[in-house]
């Protein structure tokens, strides 16, 4: 795989479109990607990794984090575009992720869509698309260059920090990133699956165990008396010989039950006997006794019914004379409705005429009606009358309404002319308020344009302060541990002097007699050099050695610790005097630091005042141009209203002119019809009530003569009927009457007392009650208590015969099941077994498995052993030959083996944990472990061909001499047609290489240059 171009818009800290040329860059095979901290060195990476894969790296792609650039217009949208080459195929892949855009209609913002889209490039046709979907995009790339985004992080973008982390952590830490990038999960998930089917299988044993010990305890509870005298179950789950106790135990209860069975049988039939007797005698008794009762009732009532014999004579008198009144009732309530109707017209013609003037008080009905129809005529003529008097009133409200409304418009007029008369200075006003609003706006955006840029530069003064003091502090620790790396290099150089001085004395305690020199060959040792004073012996030049290394390692952690301050410094400096960082030399001691801290706050507490109050001024503009127009609708609608109002009072003249006439016309004609009276209406209200009270005494009259009639002919009516009826007056007959309830009511007593004496006659006639009232008193208790004891013994009989019988058929059952249940344990169990073997020997905790390692970790420590392989080759160059990795299986500390990493020192011949590395040394094993784990993540992948890795960062931790190696290591893999770039801020490395592409930031955004 190889990359080409890259384009990036408005995505991270690039605002405008930046364009990355990767073939012009890797022309030169090593180039380097450098830039201050902050300007987006990573966003390159980043972009890369987003155009193949939709997503940045893991670290990176934090919830709720957003890929587009701050900087950008808002009609800008954001986009990356890689054009690269893989699996022999060109392709241009362009992804915009989901973002905010401005909306096509009205205000505000819409989230757009995330788009992705891929062309391949045909030599004969040009760029054709082949796809404009994520899912499809993503399987093409992926299956193109056979790794997923997490290998792809690893394995090209070469992240050292987490390949030192790699060499000093342990297995665990180890296993993970190793699983994620050769994919192992299919190895955890057989582990997983074989534990999982281990459980499973431990489970359905445990479980018919439990099957069958409940079984034995529910056959113990169904036994009863019979389960207490066997022999108790004792085994546990899994205990051996367990199914064979329980069916044992069956057994002996089933044969007992069957026993007692047969004897409660036996006593359920001797008890039904005795039942059968106790109940036939109760019978007995229960009858003699009824007919004996019986008896002794019919007497009772006998007795009762001759006592009341003369009541039932005088009802049955006093029912027959009440049903002859009866044919009298129709007549005497006829005579009470005629006597009531008189009594009601003589009482409403005395009121009638009480309303009637004095000389009409005794007039008769033929005259009242005459001077009844007389009025009415009367006072059908007064209905002209009527609508004149109505329309006089409506004359008289209508002028009172054209004199509000005349008011009202004077009012109106009054007020237009006020608010008018100042309206050339309202106007005035408003315009002028209006302009300097504007004004201020403009002066608002042009100090914006300054206050940003002089809050940086307070910030980056701050940031220089407070640098600079951390630079005389790094300064004074690379002086110190620069003179304590030449006095240990001093001592070691000059203990080395004298052990070589005195290099024959160390040989000479070497000698034996009679073996050779290893210097001469001479089995003669005539005059063997002996020790002087101060002699130095190899364990305390070797010493000397390493204490010397380690202030070496000092010096060159405090002379880069020394460089980043200095970087860090130059940049905060040159961003205080809005500077190029790059203009000036790169200590930067001499230079002026610019203006001062206090100054620069002065200028931007100046430039934030003079912003807000421009801003506050400039904030009215939208009020002052809503005032202005509110302010000329108002004009426009007053005159309007000034005009109007002035039309209606002309109007009304002509109206209340018109009114005054038909009003004047109208008042002569109703002074003719009223009289004396208020008016019309009053005059009409007189003729009407004494229309009303002259129809109303004439109806009373008729009335009460009418109800006179009516009550004689009602007297003559009632006298006969009395006589008919057999009675010799009327009061007579009125005070026999009865209402139907007393008749009912004496009907019932009689037929009552009928019946009675029927009945009585009945039972007296029956002779067995007369036979059984001679026989002796009945006994019907003592023959219940027999017999119900005796059906307490059936009951009891029988429920003991139920519950042997239910014991045994659940016995019989219960034992069906537990041998059902024993007959599919055993397979049961031998699954269990075998795969619980198996399972144990995947997860590294049987006995077999002597080293205890997992099956993925078996997995991993094979790739392990290849990754270390393919590292040794390239950090034998790094070392000049000094150092190996290898793979170590070894337990260490009760844990279990499998992904140990060692590194063995050819110096001394030691082999020991990676964990052990210095600084440096950590930077070029973790680089050449990245490498080799980059080639063997390859042949992996399927064999994909990368010719193009990043690397990013750790170069500072190296001295001149291993940097030269580790360059010349990545200088060689041009060998294999790659192409390198390094990501780092080491300043050495722009000397060193060439090629670079430079990433620079500033106020508007950060832009990529190309240094070829």
């Amino acid at each position: 795989m190889r990359l080409h171009r890259l384009s990036v818009t408005a995505f991270g800290p690039f605002a405008a479109t930046q364009e990355v040329d990767f073939d012009a860059l890797s022309s030169a095979g090593l180039f380097l990607l450098h830039g201050p901290t902050g300007a987006g060195k990573t966003s390159v990476l980043d972009a890369v990794c987003f155009a193949l894969y939709g997503a940045v790296p893991g670290a990176r792609q934090s919830p709720g984090a957003s890929l587009r650039s701050d900087h950008a217009p808002v009609d800008l949208p954001t986009e990356v575009q890689l054009e690269l080459t893989v699996g022999g195929r060109r392709l241009e892949v362009t992804r915009r992720p989901s973002q905010p855009r401005p909306k096509k209609r009205g205000e505000g913002f819409t989230m757009e869509k995330a788009q992705s889209r891929l062309r391949a490039y045909d030599p004969e046709r040009g760029w054709q698309s082949l796809s404009r979907s994520h899912q499809e995009i993503g399987e093409e790339l992926t299956q193109l260059i056979g790794m997923s985004r997490d290998q792809f992080c690893q394995v090209v973008l070469l992240p050292q920090g987490d390949f030192a982390r790699f060499l000093r952590s342990d297995a665990e830490a180890r296993g993970k990133l190793l699983g994620r990038l050769f994919d192992t999960r299919r190895f955890a998930a057989v582990e997983e699956r074989l534990a999982e089917l281990r459980r499973g299988a431990e489970a359905k044993v445990t479980a018919a165990d439990e099957r069958i010990l409940a079984l034995a305890q529910r056959t113990a509870q169904a036994a009863g008396p019979a389960g207490a005298e066997a022999a108790p179950v004792t085994a546990r789950p899994g205990e051996p010989g367990l199914a064979e106790a329980v069916l044992e135990w069956a057994a002996i209860a089933r044969s007992t039950a069957r026993e007692r069975l047969d004897i409660a049988r036996s006593a359920v039939a001797a008890a039904e006997d005795r039942q059968r007797a106790a109940r036939q005698a109760l019978d007995a008794e229960r009858e003699l006794a009824r007919l004996q009762q019986r008896y002794e009732e019919t007497r009772r009532r006998s007795a009762a019914l001759e006592e009341g014999r003369p009541e039932h004579d005088r009802a049955r008198r006093r029912l027959e004379r009440a049903r002859k009144a009866d044919r009298v009732a129709p007549a005497l309530e006829l005579r009470d409705e005629a006597e009531g109707a008189h009594r009601r017209a003589a009482d409403a013609l005395d009121r009638a005429r009480t309303q009637l003037p004095p000389d009409l008080a005794d007039a008769g009905p033929d005259r009242l009606a005459e001077l009844e129809r007389r009025f009415r005529q009367e006072l059908g003529g007064l209905e002209a009358a009527r609508r004149a008097e109505a329309r006089s009133l409506a004359i008289d409200e209508e002028r009172e309404s054209l004199e509000r409304e005349s008011r009202a418009d004077e009012a109106t007029v009054r007020d237009a002319d006020a608010w008018l008369a100042g309206w050339d200075t309202v106007h005035a006003g408003l315009r002028e308020r209006i302009e300097t609003a504007q004004e201020a706006a403009t002066r608002a955006e042009q100090l914006a344009g300054l206050l940003a840029p002089a809050r940086r530069r307070l910030e980056a003064a701050r940031r220089r302060d407070a640098l600079a003091a951390e630079a005389g502090a790094a300064r004074q620790a690379f002086a110190e541990a620069r003179e304590r790396a030449l006095a240990a290099r001093e001592n070691w150089l000059g203990l080395r002097e004298r052990r070589l001085r005195d290099i024959a004395a160390e040989l000479a305690a070497g000698l034996v007699d009679g073996e050779p020199c290893t210097v001469c060959g001479s089995a003669d040792h005539p005059a063997p050099a002996t020790e002087g004073d101060g002699h130095v012996d190899r364990a305390t030049e070797e010493a000397a050695l390493a204490a010397h290394r380690h202030a070496e390692e000092g010096r060159a952690r405090a002379e880069q610790a020394l460089g980043l301050v200095r970087e860090r410094h130059a940049a905060a400096r040159a961003e205080a005097r809005d500077t190029d960082p790059d203009t000036g030399p790169e200590t930067g001691e001499d230079l002026d630091p610019g203006p001062s801290v206090d100054e620069l706050r002065s200028t931007v507490d100046r430039l934030s005042a003079e912003h807000a109050d421009a801003h506050r001024t400039a904030a009215g503009t939208h009020a002052a141009r809503e005032a202005l127009a509110t302010a000329e609708r108002e004009h426009g609608e007053r005159l309007g209203l000034r005009q109007e109002a002035e039309r209606r009072a002309a109007a009304r003249t002509s109206r209340r002119e018109a009114l005054d006439r038909e009003r004047t016309a109208l008042c002569a004609e109703l002074d003719a019809v009223r009289g004396d009276s208020e008016s019309v209406a009053a005059y009409a209200d007189r003729l009407t009530r004494r229309v009303a009270r002259l129809a109303e005494a004439a109806e009373a009259v008729r009335a009460e003569q009418d109800a006179s009639q009516r009550r004689k002919e009602a007297d003559d009516r009632l006298s006969d009927a009395a006589y008919r009826a057999g009675f010799d007056t009327p009061e007579a007959a009125a005070s026999t009457l009865l209402d139907a309830a007393a008749q009912r009511d004496l009907q019932h007593r009689v037929d009552a007392w009928q019946a009675e004496a029927a009945a009585v006659a009945d039972r007296r006639a029956e002779c067995d009650a007369r036979e059984a009232a001679e026989r002796a008193p009945a006994r019907p208790e003592a023959a219940r208590s027999a017999f119900e004891a005796a059906e307490r013994s059936l009951r009891e009989a029988s429920a003991s015969r139920s519950a042997a019988d239910e014991r045994c058929a659940e016995l019989t059952r219960l034992s069906r099941q537990a041998a059902a249940e024993v007959r599919g344990l055993g397979p049961v169990r031998q699954e269990y077994e075998r795969i619980a073997r198996l399972a144990g020997l995947a997860a590294g905790t049987s006995a077999d498995n002597e080293r205890k390692m997992r099956l993925e970790s078996y997995v991993l420590a094979a790739r392990l052993e290849q990754v270390a392989v393919a590292a040794t080759a390239r950090l034998r160059r790094m070392s000049s030959g000094r150092y190996t990795l290898v793979h170590s299986d070894a337990r260490t500390g009760g844990r279990r083996a499998g992904l140990g990493l060692h590194v063995v020192d050819a110096w001394t011949g030691g082999e020991r944990d990676t964990a052990t590395l210095s600084g440096g040394e950590t930077f070029f094993v973790s680089l050449a472990l990245a490498l080799g784990l980059a080639d063997v993540v390859t042949e992996e992948a399927g064999g994909v061909r990368l010719d193009t890795l990043f690397i990013d960062e750790g170069f500072g931790s190296l001295d001149d001499q291993t940097l030269d190696e580790v360059l010349d290591v990545l200088d060689s893999l041009r060998e294999r047609d790659r192409s390198v770039g390094i990501v780092s801020h080491v300043a050495d490395l722009r000397r060193r290489i060439p090629a670079r592409l430079e990433v620079v930031k500033g106020r508007q955004g950060s832009s990529v240059h190309h240094r070829l």
